[in-house]
């Protein structure tokens, strides 16, 4: 596997090599267009409104601690 990589490796520093040089020269004969995938979703209907409630809401008290300066 580690020879594969390495001449694989070898293979592309050479083909870089001779583009660099000018002796491999490629030239885009159409431009490339790309198609929009196309969705469509369906979602559930929903109704948004509002209605008077009445919360019971818990009480809090705070005491502060008593102040033990000795």
């Amino acid at each position: 596997m580690r020879a594969f990589l390495v001449l694989l490796g070898i293979v592309l520093l050479l083909a870089a090599g001779a583009m660099a040089m000018g002796w491999i020269n490629i030239d885009q004969t159409r431009a490339a267009v790309i198609q929009a995938p196309a969705f469509r979703a369906e979602g559930p209907k929903v109704s948004v409104g509002t209605t008077q409630k009445t919360v019971e809401v818990p009480t809090v008290t705070v005491e502060k601690p008593a102040d033990n300066a000795q």
